[in-house]
């Protein structure tokens, strides 16, 4: 197993993902819940494509954190 870093934004009409380290795939939903599905089911089709075409699926190395400041 491995695991990818994934930045979920709400656009103010949906949900949208990515992972830094997969450039190109993202998914949108509604709901939160459902771009987590999605985005997951994106990164497996999109590792599927790659390994069919002999490509190597690309290695998690980003890390997310959170900054805390007074606003």
């Amino acid at each position: 197993m491995k695991q990818y870093a994934v930045i979920y934004a709400w656009t103010g009409n949906n949900w949208s993902a990515h992972s830094p380290d997969v450039p190109g795939v993202i998914a949108t939903a509604k709901t939160r819940e459902e771009i987590e599905r999605q985005f997951k089911s994106a990164l497996e089709f999109h590792f599927e494509g790659l390994r069919e075409d002999g490509l190597p699926v690309p290695e998690p190395k980003s890390e997310v954190g959170i900054v805390e400041i007074a606003a």
